[in-house]
């Protein structure tokens, strides 16, 4: 049953928090959550560690009454005592925006030297990539965008939801969260595809800084194939194209490729931007009819359910995710082993590298301990 025809009970993720990530996206400086101080708690503290300064106003049952326009302009003095901004948002919460709360009265009040986005959001939208137009339009209207990446941006976001709601979160009204297949029997088989000479294909399509780990995955791939003498028989495929996206994923994708380069990785094909995970299936499809018709198993590192599953007829499909409610999906879709990197998120805020992962260690430890017998 899809998305729009049933009631979905288990928790998805959030409009506000979506709005902050892309503030971060932008290289805001500042975004004040005009509301109580628990809103977006986890998010809002991760987020303190990838440069993104959280504030909240800090409204109470009494500001739920009589409004907290007093305590929002308190708080953006303070952010610019602490902080000397030159970019500040304001961020609407479920509570400011059910009462009406004016962003607009608060940031009028900012010196004009300071960039101020007013972004009227809440956690009420069906899908959270309501709260990242909520950012993008008001950047745009102050230049920090052009308007065609903002029609760029509200199609990715289109197809986004699209994904979700065909093999996501959306697609059900309740998934069992998995931990997905043991890593260690999964490397084993996929090491001894390897060995055996079978032709394997990776691919990398991830979703922004989720990439810093994902990339692992291939990378780990690339090494153990090196170490096997068989590199020859694989092929990469990565969506870090450096000149797509806002300015922060643009510089993930810089940074993944610049590390590739330096660890010798061969990446054979690039298939779109960090921020395309949703549109890259048709450049997929393509490239695999063209030019690898031939392959025999392909590991999928980010957002597999995203691809679409016809090009990989006759392949054995090793996809790793960090939603343990997308296992499900992807087992019906007909993805053959599942990995969940449980950790994955907090793990890649705030870093410029990639990070060790789970199933990439353990690819690489099953690898050793097998040469060394």
């Amino acid at each position: 049953m899809s998305g729009n025809n049933s009631l979905i009970v288990h928790p998805r993720p959030s409009s506000i928090v979506a709005s902050l990530y892309t503030l971060r996206d932008l290289n805001v400086d500042v975004a004040i959550l005009h509301g109580p101080p628990g809103c977006s708690f986890k998010h809002a503290r991760l987020l303190e560690e990838d440069s993104l300064h959280v504030l909240t106003s800090a409204m109470d049952e009494n500001d739920f009454v009589f409004g907290g326009q007093q305590k929002l302009s308190k708080t953006i003095e303070k952010a610019v005592e602490l902080f000397s901004p030159k970019s500040i948002a304001l961020v609407g919460t479920c509570t400011s925006m059910i009462i009406g709360e004016e962003l607009k009265d608060s940031a009028a009040v900012v010196s004009d030297d300071i960039s101020v986005l007013c972004v009227e959001t809440h956690a009420g939208y069906a899908n959270n990539t309501s709260g990242v137009m909520a950012v993008l339009e008001p950047a745009a209207g102050l230049g920090l965008i052009s308007g065609e990446e903002l029609k760029r941006q509200r199609f990715l976001l289109q197809e986004a939801t699209n994904v979700e709601l065909r093999s996501g979160a959306a697609s059900r009204g309740y998934l069992e969260p998995s931990r997905g297949d043991l890593k260690y029997k999964v490397a084993e088989h996929l090491l001894d595809l390897l060995k055996s000479g079978k032709k394997v294909m990776g691919i990398l399509n991830a979703k922004k800084e989720t990439a810093y780990m994902f990339a692992d995955e291939l990378l780990a791939l690339w090494e153990t194939a090196q170490l096997l003498g068989v590199s020859d028989n694989v092929v990469l495929f990565s969506n870090t194209d450096t000149n797509l996206g806002l300015p922060r994923v643009r510089e993930h994708a810089k940074n993944i490729m610049s590390e590739f380069q330096k660890r010798g990785v061969v990446i054979h094909e690039i298939i779109g931007g960090l921020d395309e995970y949703a549109v890259t299936g048709g450049i997929v499809a393509a490239l695999i009819h063209e030019k690898y018709p031939d392959f025999d198993a392909v590991l999928i590192s980010g957002v597999p359910h995203a691809l679409f599953m016809e090009p990989f007829a006759g392949m054995e499909i090793i996809s790793i995710t960090n939603g343990p409610r997308q296992v499900a999906p992807m087992k019906e879709m007909g993805h053959d082993y599942v990995v969940v990197e449980i950790d994955l998120h907090p793990k890649t805020l705030g870093i410029s590298a990639i990070v060790p992962s789970e199933f990439g260690d353990t690819l690489r430890s099953i690898c050793a301990d097998q040469m060394q017998k």
